[in-house]
């Protein structure tokens, strides 16, 4: 399945969100300087899982990260376990 992730971004805070009938699935983030941002919280309803939702959040900020040379703390589990998952994204990461 292929998720449509839209990105709100904000002064010091945003998310990535897939809105998808009626609900969202989210990955929040804090914005600590223009180098490295947060990874917050990832949020995805039970109608999501098992799509791959959480997946496309993490990787849509991976590929912001590299397109826009910012580092991803992973605070959130989700995120960490991702990152974990994929060492092909470490240098997107700020661990």
């Amino acid at each position: 399945m292929t998720h449509e992730v839209q990105r709100e971004h904000g002064a010091s805070k945003g998310r990535y969100v897939i809105r998808q009938n009626g609900e969202e699935a989210e990955l929040t983030y804090s914005i600590t300087s223009p180098t490295l941002i947060i990874a917050d919280h990832t949020g995805v309803p039970d109608s999501f899982r098992g799509t791959g939702a959480g997946l496309a959040l993490v990787t849509r900020m991976v590929a912001d990260a590299r397109a826009e040379g910012f580092k991803i703390m992973p605070l959130c589990p989700f995120v960490n376990a991702q990152r974990k998952k994929h060492p092909e994204w470490a240098d997107a990461f700020a661990v």
